[in-house]
């Protein structure tokens, strides 16, 4: 009898749990229809529940929802200051010892305070320098405050212990969305990408560079990543300094204010600041890059560590190329990530397939993003000409209008071009097969 009880609990315990999924996945579905996600994203979805469903459901809970509205969301961002600010000067780094020149040299000229939003900070050699240059600062009045995301450094956030000589000398350090520490509003899949590094709210360095040896270094490095950096004196700081407020009181709960010793004069460098992220009502970025790509006419030149861009991105690139643009990716010829080269590679060839070049670049990883559009602006900043660079992670990024830094930008690209490889290399049916089924993944990465 105990036997028989068991048994038919059993059942009910089985079908109980394939009603439970399937209201699961029905409601997921009907999540994604009120949000108005793509069709491509909806079938990437489904087909992922239904090929692996206790991965892919867990998954969806953790890293499906994007622009979410409740009391633990961080609160829309809205920049005060207007677009196209005339700055007095502009520099660009492309060798990483000139950038942490550049950066340890704004630390020690700092006279007021010193403000760091980085989304990788490993504690090694390079950072332990710069840990002791600030130090230095804090011992001479110098306001600093550090801000890092939890997941990107998550090393550095699981061993603290590491920060307490910063702390004791009256550093303020706040951890983006911690991962322990915030479990109803850390939203795991919605990082901090940005890389803001201000200097008396008068000057900002930001690009695409985090805080570690990987990244800058006083000593060339043959292995060391190749990026960008610039350096910013002008209005824009203002910008960059509402991005930073906004991200460190949602940390902290403390307010910024904006302040500066002098005002600054005006100068004859356009730059627009476009952030994007969860904070951002609209998908800005994503349609202004876009519009640029729908509205240039003689180059397009692609320079991004990750290319896992949506069906909408690809046709614009491929119609483009069809109006007789000059559209070109450069990308690394072997990415970090390996699951990342296996998605990449099916949205290469297709852009191959229809006439676009692909570059693919043989020196050390190239973690830079930069778009050239014509050799009328360029796109600069964190942002990944990827998924999760436009739609998930908190970015900025910043529009170049100046005929000088895009020449700049230009003579690069022709660098990383001189040392890449001309196109993807043939692979079996079956290889093509795989790597298109992995396109499945795309709006998750």
């Amino acid at each position: 009898m105990n036997e028989e009880l068991s048994n038919a609990q059993y059942i009910y315990l089985y079908h109980g749990l394939i009603i439970f999924g399937g209201l699961l996945i029905i409601t997921i579905l009907i999540h994604m229809l009120y949000h108005r996600r793509s069709p491509s994203a909806i079938i990437a979805w489904l087909l992922s529940i239904i090929l692996i469903p206790y991965i892919s459901i867990p998954l969806y809970l953790i890293i499906g929802l994007r622009k979410r509205k409740n009391r633990y969301k961080k609160s829309s961002l809205k920049l005060k200051t207007q677009p196209n600010d005339q700055n007095r000067h502009f520099e660009i780094y492309t060798d990483s010892t000139k950038a942490y020149v550049a950066f340890m040299e704004c630390i020690e000229n700092a006279k007021s305070s010193i403000y760091i939003s980085t989304y990788i900070f490993e504690y090694d050699k390079v950072t332990k320098e710069i840990v002791q240059a600030l130090i230095k600062k804090a011992h001479e009045g110098v306001e600093i405050k550090i801000l890092i995301d939890s997941l990107g450094s998550i090393i550095l956030y699981l061993t603290q212990y590491r920060l307490r000589e910063l702390k004791k000398a009256g550093i303020e350090i706040e951890f983006f969305m911690p991962i322990f520490q915030m479990p109803f509003r850390n939203y795991i899949n919605l990082r901090n990408h940005r890389k803001i590094y201000i200097f008396d709210n008068e000057k900002v360095l930001s690009g695409g560079a985090n805080l570690s040896d990987e990244y800058i270094g006083p000593v060339f490095s043959q292995t060391r990543w190749e990026d960008i950096m610039f350096l910013i004196n002008g209005s824009s700081v203002e910008q960059y300094f509402e991005i930073f407020a906004s991200d460190w009181f949602y940390a902290s709960d403390e307010r910024l204010k904006f302040s500066r010793d002098k005002k600054e004069s005006d100068g004859d460098i356009y730059l627009q600041v476009v952030p994007s992220g969860p904070d951002m009502e609209r998908d800005a970025l994503y349609e202004e890059l876009l519009l640029a790509i729908y509205s240039a006419k003689k180059r397009i030149y692609i320079i991004t560590p990750y290319f896992i861009p949506n069906n909408s991105l690809i046709e614009a690139l491929i119609i483009a190329h069809h109006k007789g643009v000059d559209v070109r990716l450069i990308t690394p010829k072997e990415a970090n990530h390996t699951i990342v080269n296996l998605v990449r590679s099916s949205y290469m060839r297709e852009l191959e397939e229809a006439g676009i070049k692909i570059h693919l670049y043989n020196g050390a990883m190239l973690h830079a993003k930069a778009i050239l559009f014509d050799g009328k602006s360029v796109v600069l900043g964190s942002v990944n000409f990827d998924n999760r660079s436009l739609f998930l992670n908190y970015e900025v990024a910043l529009f170049v209008y100046s005929e000088k830094i895009i020449k700049e930008i230009e003579e690069w690209a022709d660098k990383l071009i001189a040392n890449s490889s001309f196109g993807t290399k043939d692979v079996s049916d079956l290889r093509r097969v795989f790597e298109n089924l992995m396109r499945i993944m795309a709006p998750q990465l």
